[in-house]
């Protein structure tokens, strides 16, 4: 690890990890993450972790609710067993706090809601149990939004999703329109007067994906404050060339765009996840029909982080700006809104 990369603060918006933790039985939950992740976020820098609570096909609708109370009980239990290295956070103070004291500061998300529904008044019920940042929708449509997609329905937000942005704003929630549909997101940055986070989204004009922002939608986003953090799933990067490199050209681009103090890093490792959680009895996991191991080599888990820093570098970019990109973006915002009641 380089030393530029040592003393920034690494911040990552989306890594599925909890996933893997509630696979296991309940007294594993803290020793599993202690034994098999914090291991590989230490080795990758990582200090700031944002925890998505993303709930399968097989829980909804009926056990949504149950599964998202489930893994937010599963980051609890974790912070709780290692309270040496980790911290729970719910605003920029308790963030300060655990970075000052060398602990990694976790952030709660949820991604989709599903357990919410048109009940829009349980994301108050969530932000007291710590969450502080959600989006509203995931590939498919949901009773507030729908994803990325089904963009060819042209759909906004619904009434009970337009009421979740504003109830979201009020709680200091921080709204993530990573996964929603292209409707969806200029609806929620016409309705919206704080900043948004993409947590996990790339750069459309470099390839044309539905999971991918437009340069428009990045520049309103820019506009508004906010941060986009550029997805490392190498199937929406390019369509062969799987290498860092290309992850680099969507980061460049997005700086491009936006302005350097405006991007960040959101992963969305799914390799070790999907092993983890899927059995040796079915068929390989695939995300829309591309192999879930279809990876950046060296960038498979949160371990290979460095190696990022080594290329943005070698492209010549300033000490300052990899610094903004690898984390003091996310920090900057997360500390301006989370948990800042309107």
């Amino acid at each position: 690890m380089n030393e530029l990369h040592r003393r920034a603060v690494v911040a990552d918006t989306h890594n599925d990890l909890l996933c893997a933790v509630v696979a296991r039985p309940v007294e594993r939950w803290a020793g599993y993450f202690r034994d098999r992740w914090l291991p590989q976020l230490r080795a990758g820098g990582v200090d700031l972790q944002t925890l998505p609570v993303f709930v399968e096909d097989a829980y909804r609708p009926e056990g949504a609710l149950r599964r998202t109370l489930r893994m937010v009980e599963a980051a609890h239990r974790i912070a709780e067993g290692n309270a040496d290295a980790v911290a729970l956070c719910r605003d920029g103070a308790e963030i300060d706090e655990a970075l000052a004291g060398g602990r990694i500061a976790l952030v709660l998300a949820l991604e989709s809601a599903p357990g919410v529904g048109e009940d829009v008044e349980l994301l108050h019920t969530l932000f007291r149990l710590g969450v502080r940042v959600a989006s509203l929708a995931h590939f498919g449509r949901t009773a507030l939004a729908d994803g990325s997609g089904e963009d060819q329905t042209g759909g906004r937000l619904t009434k009970p999703g337009a009421a979740a942005v504003a109830e979201m704003e009020r709680l200091g929630l921080l709204y993530d329109v990573s996964h929603l549909g292209i409707a969806g997101v200029e609806h929620v940055l016409e309705l919206a007067t704080r900043p948004v986070i993409a947590t996990h989204s790339s750069a459309r004009a470099l390839f044309d994906h539905h999971r991918n922002l437009s340069d428009d939608q990045l520049r309103a986003i820019a506009a508004g404050g906010g941060v986009v953090c550029a997805n490392f799933f190498a199937p929406f990067l390019h369509a062969s060339d799987y290498s860092i490199d290309r992850l680099v050209d969507h980061l460049e681009h997005l700086v491009g765009v936006m302005g350097v103090a405006h991007v960040g890093l959101g992963p969305d490792f799914l390799q070790e996840v999907l092993a983890d959680t899927t059995p040796p009895c079915c068929e390989p996991e695939t995300v829309e029909g591309v192999p879930a191991d279809a990876y950046l080599p060296g960038l498979e888990g949160p371990a290979g982080l460095p190696l990022l820093t080594d290329a943005l570098l070698g492209r010549g970019w300033a000490e300052d700006d990899v610094v903004a990109v690898l984390g003091a973006n996310v920090r900057r915002l997360y500390t301006a809104e989370l948990g800042r009641r309107a």
